[in-house]
This record gives structure tokens, C-alpha cells and sequence, in this order.
């Protein structure tokens, strides 16, 4: 599980797919916002809607944020506290635990799978760099 990491840049096919998860989650949670603004109208008469509705809209633009800057050793830091902010959003929107979750298991795949890729592209690189060396020295 070394692939886990939480500071520290990435390679390149790693850092598009996490950038590629935070904008899919990014328009899940400025769904989720309007649900939440939505439920609290009908409960209280709106008091609390619009501030649930600013502060998903925040977190939604966080995550947008946040895959522009994956690039950034500081940006897998980010991404990290968007997943836990998802994951505290259910305590108003109950079903954004199964959604914060569901991007949470996102996350870690693309972290340890794109970490894999990018280590089988760069061997495969030096591989073509010492086949063309080789083919300098002989021709």
C-alpha cells in the first residue's frame, strides 16, 4: 500500500484520473446541495437552505479546485480533505455517505492503480531510450 500517498506529486496518467474522479464528484456534490437546500425548505421554511446551498456549492468548487492542482505535490493533500468533506456532508444529506464513499473507494483505486501505470510507462520508456541508444552506437 505504498502507492497510498497523502503529499507528493504523481505521475502523469495518475493525477488525470484523480483529476477525473474530483469532477465527477464535484457535480454529484452540487447535487447534493440543492438536496439539502431543498430538505431543509420543506422541514424549517428555508432558514438553513441557503446556507446548506453556499456551502455545497463551495465544496463542489473545491473539488474543481482541487483536480486543477493535482498536478501540484500539495494537491493530493487537497483532494484527500475533499473526500472527508464529502464524507461529513451526510451528516445533513444522509445518502452522501454512500456517495462520499463510493468517490472515497474512486480515490484510493485510482491512486494505486494509476501509480502502477505510470511505474509500467516510465520502464517501458527507458526501454525505448536504450533500444535508440543502442541504435546510435551501432549505426
Amino acid at each position: 500500500m505504498r502507492s497510498i500517498i497523502f503529499y507528493g506529486r504523481t505521475g502523469k496518467f495518475t493525477f488525470r484520473m484523480l483529476a477525473t474522479v474530483l469532477g465527477g464528484q464535484s457535480i454529484c456534490i452540487l447535487l447534493g446541495a440543492l438536496v439539502a437546500r431543498a430538505l431543509a425548505a420543506a422541514d424549517e421554511g428555508g432558514g438553513s437552505g441557503t446556507a446548506y446551498l453556499v456551502v455545497g456549492i463551495g465544496l463542489g468548487v473545491l473539488c474543481i479546485v482541487a483536480a486543477g492542482l493535482m498536478r501540484r505535490p500539495w494537491g493530493v493533500t487537497l483532494g484527500w480533505v475533499v473526500q472527508a468533506l464529502t464524507l461529513l456532508s451526510a451528516l445533513v444529506v444522509p445518502m452522501m455517505f454512500v456517495v462520499g464513499l463510493f468517490f472515497l473507494a474512486l480515490w484510493v483505486t485510482c491512486l494505486v492503480k494509476g501509480a502502477q501505470v505510470d511505474a509500467v510507462m516510465a520502464r517501458r520508456e527507458a526501454a525505448a531510450g536504450d533500444g535508440e541508444a543502442a541504435d546510435r552506437v551501432d549505426g
